[in-house]
């Protein structure tokens, strides 16, 4: 049975996250074949899917190599993420479906539940869940689609640590909840905006960089 470019592609992703690849690393289409048991056509289609998504580049003579970012790219991401995660909440207090809020709703009442007893594992889970609820929700696909592609990358530059204040952090996330119940879209837009800015000191670079550091805290994070 012929496996499909994009699961191929996501095992690539993953193994590139997890730093089983690291930066820099070179990746030839005959060793992924072997790792994933796959022919070299998947291999070679995930490849240009993953170079489009900045996971992957080409070098002279050397062929495919995972991507090193730079400081500034990492920054940019985050910045990049922080604009777009409040349209998101916004498009969502104008479109999301009961099913949506049901989602969105129990995962803040689990949040709560987990961040009263300091289970910070869990949190860091349901927080992405929760996100990630809340893209799905705009109903905009293009949108969902940068913002997964942004996750992932967030995910594969930073380590997150667990917010100082997970019982105020899950609050917002019901402020944010409510907003979008009630279909005030400036008000989702808003709390989620603040939401982020309040959160971004949670974002430790972890990757190799390949150029000086840049003084993100400079950035207006």
């Amino acid at each position: 049975m012929r496996i499909p470019a994009h699961a191929v592609c996501t095992a690539i992703r993953d193994d590139i996250v997890s730093g089983a690849f690291e930066p820099g690393a070179r990746l030839t289409e005959e060793q992924l074949a072997r790792r994933y048991g796959v022919s070299r056509v998947p291999v070679r289609e995930a490849l240009r899917t993953l170079e489009s998504e900045g996971f992957v580049t080409s070098r002279r003579h050397a062929g495919a190599c995972v991507a090193e970012p730079t400081e500034q790219e990492a920054a940019d991401l985050l910045e990049m993420r922080m604009l777009l995660e409040p349209l998101a909440a916004a498009r969502a207090a104008r479109r999301r479906t009961e099913g949506h809020l049901k989602v969105l709703r129990g995962l803040v009442r689990l949040g709560q539940e987990r961040a009263r007893g300091g289970q910070g594992e869990d949190l860091r889970a349901l927080g992405s869940w929760f996100h990630e609820t809340l893209a799905q929700a705009s109903a905009s696909p293009g949108l969902i689609a940068l913002l997964t592609q942004m996750r992932h990358k967030v995910a594969w530059m930073y380590a997150v640590q667990a917010p100082e204040r997970p019982v105020e952090c899950w609050a917002e996330h019901g402020a944010i909840t409510d907003a979008v119940a009630r279909g005030d879209a400036e008000r989702a837009r808003a709390l989620t905006a603040g939401h982020a800015e309040r959160t971004a000191g949670a974002y430790r670079l972890r990757v190799r960089t390949s150029q000086p550091a840049v003084h993100i805290a400079s950035r207006s994070l």
